[in-house]
C-alpha cells in the first residue's frame, strides 16, 4: 500500500508538469502567431464562440401578422420575439410572403428566420422608428432606431434566404443626403442644414454626454439598416439586404460576430455594406456586397467620440466574398480614432468599372489613430478604377479635417494578388514627415494596365517581393 505522503507528491509532481508542459504549449502557439500572422487567424477562427439556440419556433402569422404589404406588422414581431426569449429562446419563423413592418428589436437568444420567399418591406414613416442609442458616422447619439437593432443582447441572429427591403429611394430617405443626384433639391431639408449634423459633431467634440445628444424627428440623419449594439455572439446569415437608408450591417461594440453567405445590393449614398465598429472577433465571409459605398468599411469612431470610447476594431476576418461595385472592397476607415489592428482578408474577387479601389485605409490629422497589421492574400481583381492599394493620411470630406492627432498606418502586407486593370497606381500611400507610412509589403503580385506603378511621399520601408507592374518586375 502507497503511503498517502507518497500519493500526494506523485500527484503535484504530475500537476507541476502539466502546468509547464501548457505553459510551453501556450507560448509556442503564440510564437507560431506572431511569426506567421495567418495562425493567428486561424486561431480566432477555432475560438470563437458560435450561436446555439433551443428547437422552439414561433411563427409570427401566429401572433397577428399580416402578409399584404399593407399592415404594419410591428406589434406582430415584437409579440413573437419577446415570446420567443422569455421562454428560453429559439426561432422566429417569418413565412413566405411580404411583410410591412417599423423598427424590429431582437431579444436574447433568438434566431430571426426568414423564409426563401419571405420579405420583410420596412416602413418609410420615421415615426415608425423610435429614439434609441445608436451611432452616426462614428458618433454616438439618440435617433431613430436601425431597421432592426439589438442591444446589449446575447446569442442572437438573422437567418433564411428571405429578403430585407429597406424600400429607400431618390423619393424618401436618400434625399436626407442633401445630394442632388439622390433626389435632393434646393430648399428641401437634409443632414446638412446647420442643425443637424454639424450640431453632432459639435457636440461630441464638446464633450455633451450620449443621452443629450436627441436627434430624429426635423434633424434628417438616417437609421442605420441591421445594428448590433454591445451584443455578443451573433450571427446574421444567407439573408439578402436591398434599398438601405443608410450603413448596413453595423455592428458596433460587438464581439464574436459570423456574418456568412450575406448578399447586399443597395446604392444609396453611405450605403456601406458591412462597418465593424468598435468590434472584435468579426468574420464576413462568403458575401457579395454590390454598394453605393465601401463594401466592407472598418470603424473605430470619429475624432473625439472615438478618443472618448476608445475601443480599438481588432481581429477582423474577410474570407471568399465578392465586392463589385464600391468606393472600396475591403476599407479602414475614415471614422477610425480609436486605431484598428489585426485585419485578415482572403480569397475575394473584386470586379467592376464602379468599384474605386481594392483595398484602402483613410484617415487625417483630425481621426488620429494607428492603423497596423493588415494582412491580404490571394485576391483576384478584375477592374479598379483609382488603384489597388490606396493609404490615406490626408482624407477630406466635410470642409477642412486637419487637426493635432498625426495619424499611424504601418505593417500592411500583400500577397498573391492577380490584377487585369489596375486604375491610376498599384499603391498610392501619402504619409507624414513625422509619421510615414511604414512597412508595405507587396509580394507575388501581378498588376496590369495601370497608369503608373506608385504616387508615393512620406512613406519608410516599402518592399516589392516577385512583383509585376505592366509585366516589368519592380525593384
Amino acid at each position: 500500500m502507497i503511503p498517502g505522503k507518497v500519493i500526494r507528491f506523485r500527484l503535484v509532481v504530475f500537476l507541476s508538469v502539466l502546468v509547464i508542459l501548457t505553459i510551453s504549449c501556450s507560448k509556442k502557439i503564440k510564437a507560431d502567431a506572431q511569426s506567421d500572422p495567418w495562425k493567428n487567424m486561424e486561431m480566432i477562427i477555432k475560438t470563437l464562440p458560435q450561436t446555439n439556440f433551443k428547437d422552439n419556433t414561433y411563427n409570427i402569422n401566429d401572433f397577428g401578422a399580416v402578409a399584404d404589404a399593407k399592415t404594419l406588422n410591428t406589434a406582430a414581431f415584437e409579440k413573437a420575439i419577446k415570446t420567443c426569449s422569455e421562454n428560453g429562446g429559439g426561432k422566429v419563423v417569418v413565412p413566405n410572403g411580404k411583410y410591412l413592418t417599423g423598427a424590429i428589436h431582437l431579444e436574447n437568444n433568438v434566431n430571426l428566420h426568414l423564409e426563401d420567399n419571405a420579405e420583410i418591406l420596412f416602413s418609410l414613416n420615421p415615426k415608425d422608428y423610435p429614439i434609441v442609442h445608436t451611432s452616426w458616422e462614428g458618433t454616438e447619439l439618440m435617433n431613430y432606431s436601425p431597421l432592426i437593432y439589438a442591444k446589449n443582447k446575447k446569442n442572437v441572429a438573422i437567418t433564411g434566404k428571405g429578403t430585407l427591403n429597406g424600400q429607400a429611394d431618390s423619393t424618401n430617405w436618400w434625399i436626407w443626403c442633401g445630394a442632388k443626384m439622390y433626389g435632393w433639391t434646393k430648399g428641401t431639408p437634409s443632414q446638412n442644414d446647420p442643425q443637424n449634423r454639424e450640431v453632432l459633431v459639435d457636440m461630441a467634440e464638446k464633450g455633451v454626454p450620449v443621452s443629450e445628444r436627441i436627434f430624429g424627428d426635423g434633424r434628417y440623419l438616417r437609421p442605420n439598416f441591421i445594428e448590433f449594439f454591445e451584443c455578443n455572439t451573433v450571427l446574421v446569415k444567407d439573408i439578402t439586404v436591398i434599398n438601405a437608408p443608410f450603413w448596413i450591417l453595423h455592428p458596433i461594440k460587438t464581439n464574436n460576430m459570423i456574418i456568412d453567405g450575406v448578399t447586399v445590393n443597395s446604392h444609396g449614398p453611405n450605403n456601406d455594406g458591412c462597418d465593424p465598429e468598435y468590434s472584435q472577433n468579426i468574420i464576413i465571409k462568403n458575401c457579395t456586397f454590390n454598394t453605393g459605398d465601401d463594401c466592407i468599411a472598418i470603424k473605430s469612431g470619429r475624432d473625439g467620440d472615438g478618443r472618448r470610447v476608445a475601443i480599438p476594431s481588432k481581429n477582423i476576418i474577410v474570407q471568399n466574398c465578392k465586392m463589385i461595385d464600391g468606393h472600396g472592397g475591403v476599407v479602414i476607415g475614415s471614422e477610425i480614432s480609436a486605431g484598428v489592428n489585426n485585419v485578415f482578408v482572403e480569397n475575394c474577387v473584386m470586379d467592376s468599372p464602379n468599384l474605386d479601389r481594392a483595398i484602402r485605409i483613410k484617415t487625417n490629422s483630425k481621426r488620429g489613430g494607428v492603423i497596423e497589421n493588415v494582412y491580404v492574400r490571394n485576391l483576384e481583381v478584375g477592374t479598379v478604377k483609382e488603384c489597388v492599394l490606396k493609404l490615406n493620411m490626408f482624407y477630406n470630406v466635410y470642409g477642412s479635417q486637419t487637426g493635432n492627432f498625426i495619424p499611424t498606418i504601418r505593417n500592411i502586407n500583400l500577397e498573391n494578388i492577380n490584377v487585369k486593370n489596375g486604375g491610376k497606381y498599384s499603391v498610392w500611400a501619402e504619409g507624414y514627415k513625422e509619421s510615414p507610412v511604414e512597412n508595405i509589403t507587396l509580394k507575388n503580385v501581378k498588376i496590369t494596365k495601370v497608369d503608373s506603378v506608385y504616387l508615393l511621399k512620406n512613406v519608410k520601408n516599402i518592399n516589392f517581393i516577385n512583383t509585376y507592374v505592366n509585366g516589368k518586375k519592380v525593384e
